[in-house]
């Protein structure tokens, strides 16, 4: 692609304490397997447990343990009463400009992680987010449900190839990157850091791509709503109600009429930038 807005500069990547421990126990496996054979059960148990630590790590969304992790703004934009909606899987056709018009009746903006994929089929409905004045942040370019088991070259493809499709459509390199349902492995970080991305997951969610309760998915989202929470709903893959209409459009405006009444305002994330700690 030609045209498109340069890459943001790299961030120095840091090895979290549980892969610094996973390093060593590797290296510390290796020698003792050569200088004590005998000792190669206890080497091989302690080896699984440290993967089995790996993969549940990875399966918490919300978990630091594989690096830095958004779940809550900034403190600084905490203390403005600010929150983040982020809605996830679209841009959907049908569903988006209904949730567009949503935020605009309710003067809130929100951050749209969107599939590169989908994207390129409704270009101009990208568009159509930022100029209303909201961010299209990058959700892979093909939403593998099997993200979280790429290695470093699969990752670095679906989130390249997301970058640079959002990119040549809104104007705009994404700043943040949401993998497919939050799950992600150790081999996701470094490329993040290379590409100067933010894994951004979220404070709750509504389960509303599965959840086709409104009044329960509002009910997740408002428990304890506060200043500095990130919320999670979906124009794409949206459950439907009985009567068949998508969640969001039902539970959206009750989560922004519970934040004004809170004195919350919904921001997007890339927002927040100048007041994240570096």
């Amino acid at each position: 692609m030609t045209g498109l807005p340069p890459p943001y500069p790299g961030r120095p990547w840091r090895a979290t304490p549980l892969l610094k421990l996973t390093y060593a126990l590797h290296a510390g496996a290796a020698g003792l397997a050569v200088l004590q054979p005998d000792v190669w059960p206890w080497l091989v148990g302690a080896l699984a447990g440290n993967h089995l630590a790996l993969t549940a790590t990875g399966l918490w969304p919300r978990s630091q343990g594989l690096g830095p992790n958004w779940v809550r703004l900034p403190e600084a934009a905490a203390r403005a009463n600010r929150i983040a909606v982020t809605i996830d899987d679209g841009p959907d056709p049908d569903v988006t400009p209904r949730v567009l018009d949503l935020l605009d009746r309710h003067g809130a903006r929100a951050t749209f992680f969107c599939i590169g994929e989908k994207a390129t089929h409704h270009a101009d409905l990208c568009r159509e987010i930022v100029r209303r004045g909201h961010a299209v942040e990058n959700h892979s370019q093909n939403h593998y449900k099997h993200f979280s088991l790429l290695g470093p070259r699969g990752m670095a493809r679906e989130i390249e190839a997301g970058q640079d499709t959002l990119a040549g459509i809104t104007g705009r390199r994404p700043q943040f990157f949401r993998p497919t349902a939050g799950l992600r492995n150790p081999f996701l970080e470094p490329v993040l850091a290379r590409h100067g991305l933010h894994l951004a997951t979220w404070t709750r969610r509504g389960y509303d791509t599965r959840n086709r309760d409104a009044d329960d998915v509002s009910a997740r989202l408002t428990r304890n709503l506060a200043a500095g929470d990130i919320l999670l709903l979906h124009d794409g893959n949206a459950a439907r109600t009985a009567r068949g209409v998508p969640v969001i459009l039902e539970a959206l405006p009750r989560l922004l009429d519970a934040a004004a009444a809170a004195g919350l305002n919904s921001v997007t994330l890339n927002s927040t930038l100048d007041s994240a700690p570096s």
